[in-house]
């Protein structure tokens, strides 16, 4: 099994990401779940704060687990979850540099690129559970 704090390769295109996930706390602000990014040593955190309808892994469910409602989450855990953040950050302009981000401004993106790469369900399959 693997250690949620333990670093990963995502290779995008010809560039090697080293990524980790963190939950954090800090005194004074709220919990907040931090994709960390490492491009050629310069370091991107993408940042989800919880907040109102905005639920973050502390509260809710696992390590990783961002969400705003029912069918609309992401798990930062997923390798696909972060290349779609990168794709999205890189689309936008933002990476790479060294920054931190609202991940909520990129979630709604996000979503709808993971929805985009769900095939869709074959005729005559019967309905989920």
């Amino acid at each position: 099994m693997r250690k949620y704090r333990a670093a990963r390769r995502l290779v995008v295109d010809d560039r090697t990401y080293i990524w980790s996930f963190r939950h954090k706390h800090r005194d004074g602000d709220v919990c907040r779940d931090v994709l960390n990014l490492v491009l050629d040593g310069v370091r991107t955190r993408i940042v989800f704060r919880q907040g109102a309808g905005r639920g973050i892994s502390c509260c809710y469910a696992h390590d990783g687990f961002v969400a705003t409602g029912p069918g609309r989450s992401l798990n930062l855990n997923e390798p696909g979850t972060v290349r779609r953040l990168v794709d999205e950050a890189t689309e936008r302009g933002l990476l790479p540099g060294a920054a931190e981000l609202d991940g909520w401004d990129l979630f709604d993106a996000v979503l709808s690129r993971a929805a985009a790469a769900t095939p869709a369900t074959p005729p005559g399959c019967p309905p989920g559970p």
